[in-house]
């Protein structure tokens, strides 16, 4: 009886313990931009991207990862090839060319997609608390790398970078801190 009382607390203990990121639609995510303004930080994917799924597993699970996403972002999921009706910026987009016995392969690109310049999967878009475009991230991002991105956005450091040299300076001095897992 002893050992399963203990299998269960390490099992509710991990449980506990266990962060996930609070993900949201965009529109969610604009209209709780009006009540306590945050940066979005948008996960354009695909069902079909293999390093989408890497990403979900080896950087959206670390505990690090989420903590920080959830305490200074607004944190979206976007399939780029959906075929979902967006509202944003006064604008409406959907993706007129989506084939629904396509959806778990390639499909047409979603408009939004389009209007955020992402051309590539997985990819980040981060957007500011106006709704303004700050940046498309492409391609899979350790916690480390991803971390060197959320806390240059999310303190607005990329507003001084005017040069590649800028950024360059800014990631040699970078001090990651976030875990490996």
């Amino acid at each position: 009886m002893k050992t399963y009382l203990f299998i269960f607390a390490l099992a509710f203990t991990g449980f506990l313990s266990a962060q996930e990121i609070n993900w949201m639609t965009l529109e969610e995510a604009v209209a709780m931009q009006k009540k306590n303004p945050k940066k979005i930080m948008m996960d354009v994917y695909t069902n079909w991207c293999g390093p989408c799924k890497l990403l979900d597993k080896n950087t959206f699970q670390n505990k690090d990862v989420a903590a920080y996403i959830n305490k200074h972002y607004y944190a979206v999921k976007f399939n780029g090839e959906g075929n979902d009706v967006i509202k944003f910026n006064g604008k409406e987009f959907k993706n007129p060319g989506y084939n629904p016995a396509l959806a778990n392969r390639r499909n047409s690109a979603h408009d939004l997609t389009r209007y955020f310049k992402v051309n590539a999967y997985p990819t980040m878009v981060f957007i500011d608390e106006q709704g303004g475009f700050i940046f498309p991230l492409r391609g899979y991002k350790t916690p480390q790398q991803l971390e060197l991105y959320l806390k240059m956005f999310k303190n607005d450091d990329h507003k001084d970078m005017k040069t590649q040299e800028a950024f360059n300076s800014y990631y040699k001095a970078f001090k990651p801190e976030f875990t490996q897992k």
